[in-house]
Parts: structure tokens; C-alpha cells; sequence
């Protein structure tokens, strides 16, 4: 962990945000960090791939070209400074309640040659958010480099995390005669190093074509509302050292196993819908 990190602190209207992620499923937060503090990021995330990249199932296809990688909290120098930092937890708060957990710490990176996703939405929408229209869960969402506009960017489909239809495939995947009404509303995203973008995984959204040679690294942050069970699809655990060295308000958020020696983590949280790309 980082011992003195080099943190902006923005003034946010916390309703705002958690009207905006309402309505259009996403909103963003530019200048959260700082540069220097983004590049120790890349760093690690840099490091966490190339080992995942060495063993079987260490890293899970997402399409040609575009990986994922879950990792352990600790392979994250700057891990407390993110999830404590206060504009993350009082989003989190705000959309998913006091108790909200901490599931997912892991990173997509599109390499060059990364093809335009299909839309989608990450998992099938859940029984609360389809007869209640309630969120519970977010993802954060961290670039560790500047996006520019042929590095394949993100693009979001602004109010479809309320889109469901007997048609999605696997609950996930909209038919083709729906991609209309996402190309409609797309918004590509081009974040600088220091910004985060906290969303709903249900909004519609792809990654698009890599036409650089660049990579583009982003850090996921999963965190749920009590009960949602995204958890199961995940395997983090700590270290006792590390566990010991959090502080309380942290703990209550991270649940987790506390474990004597990290385990690498092999990929299970596969889309298999992406493996092709938008063919």
C-alpha cells in the first residue's frame, strides 16, 4: 500500500451521482487521482498480467485479443487508497446502502488487434433490479493509461440497465435487430489517467476495435449490495498480514477468505458470448 498517496479530493454531490447512475447507468468521475499515483497502478497491473499470461487459466479471453484477469486485493499497491478513497465509498453507499461488499478486484486489457464486442451486459439482470428497478451492484472502472481514439474505447449505451427481453442470450447478449436502438445511444469514452467511471454492469456496453499499437489497461472494481451473490463468480482472498494491516471501516467491507499464502487465481467468470468477438 501506498504510505503518502497522492490523492485529489473532488467535491461530488453524491445524489446527483446516484440519480445519474440511475438514469443513465453510468457517471464519471475525472481527476479522482493523481498521474503519479496512476502510473504505480499500471505498474502493477502490468506485472499481474504478464504472470497471469504465464499459466494456464491465468488469464480468460474476452474476444480476439482482449483478456481478463482476476487478481488478489494485495497485487494492488494503491488497493486501500482506491476503495477507501471518499467519492468511491459514498457512490457506493449511496447506490448500494452501508453494508455493500467488495467482491471483484481484476482488469481488462484490449491489446492491439482487439475487435468490436457484441453488446452486452455483464451478467443477466437480477430478480430485484427487473421487478423493483433496483441496483445492486456497481463496477469501477479505472484507466491506468490516457484513452485515445483508436485504442478501442469503451462505448455505453446510456439508460439500458433496465433493457431486459426473453430474447437476450444467456440473459446477457441482445439480438442484433436490438443493436439499433444501442447505436442510437452509444457514447464512447475517452478517460485520462487519474478519471474512474462508476457503473451498473447491466447497461449495455462493449469494448470497440484496438487500431493502435497500444494496450489499454482498466481496473474493475466489483462491489455488491448484501445478497446480490456476485461473489460466487469470483475467488479473492487476502493474506493475514495484509488483513491485519486494514483499517476496520475497510474489513467491514471485504468479505473474503483470510488465507496464509495467496493462491494464483485461475479465470472463471467466462462470457463466452465474447470469445468471437461481434462476428
Amino acid at each position: 500500500m501506498t504510505t503518502t498517496p497522492q490523492i485529489i479530493r473532488p467535491d461530488i454531490d453524491v445524489p446527483e451521482l446516484v440519480e445519474r447512475i440511475y438514469t443513465d447507468g453510468i457517471v464519471g468521475l475525472p481527476g479522482t487521482f493523481s498521474r503519479e499515483w496512476v502510473a504505480q497502478l499500471g505498474r502493477d497491473v502490468d506485472a499481474a498480467f504478464t504472470e497471469a499470461r504465464s499459466r494456464p487459466g491465468g488469464a480468460v479471453g474476452r474476444g480476439p485479443q482482449r483478456y481478463y484477469v482476476e487478481i488478489h486485493p494485495e497485487q494492488i499497491s494503491g488497493f486501500v487508497d482506491l476503495v477507501t478513497h471518499p467519492s468511491v465509498t459514498a457512490v457506493c453507499e449511496g447506490v448500494l446502502g452501508p453494508d455493500y461488499q467488495i467482491v471483484e478486484v481484476g482488469f481488462d486489457v484490449p491489446l492491439e488487434g482487439a475487435v468490436n464486442q457484441p453488446w452486452h451486459r455483464d451478467f443477466p439482470m437480477p430478480e430485484v433490479t427487473a421487478q423493483e428497478r433496483r441496483l445492486n451492484s456497481l463496477a469501477i472502472n479505472v484507466t491506468t493509461v490516457d484513452t485515445e481514439p483508436d485504442m478501442g474505447p469503451f462505448e455505453i449505451a446510456p439508460g439500458t440497465q433496465w433493457d431486459d427481453d426473453p430474447a437476450f442470450e444467456h440473459g446477457m447478449f441482445p439480438p442484433k435487430s436490438f443493436y439499433p436502438r444501442y447505436e442510437e445511444r452509444a457514447q464512447r469514452k475517452y478517460p485520462k489517467m487519474g478519471d474512474i467511471s462508476i457503473r451498473s454492469a447491466l447497461t449495455i456496453h462493449r469494448g470497440t476495435a484496438n487500431q493502435s499499437a497500444k494496450s489499454r489497461p482498466v481496473l474493475v472494481l466489483g462491489v455488491d449490495a448484501p445478497g446480490a451473490g456476485n461473489d460466487e463468480r469470483h475467488d479473492m482472498a487476502v493474506t493475514r498480514p495484509f488483513w491485519d494491516s486494514l483499517p476496520d471501516a475497510l474489513r467491514a467491507h471485504l468479505h473474503c477468505p483470510v488465507v496464509e499464502t495467496l493462491e494464483p487465481i485461475t479465470q472463471k467468470h467466462t462470457i463466452e458470448g465474447l470469445v468471437m468477438g461481434d462476428a
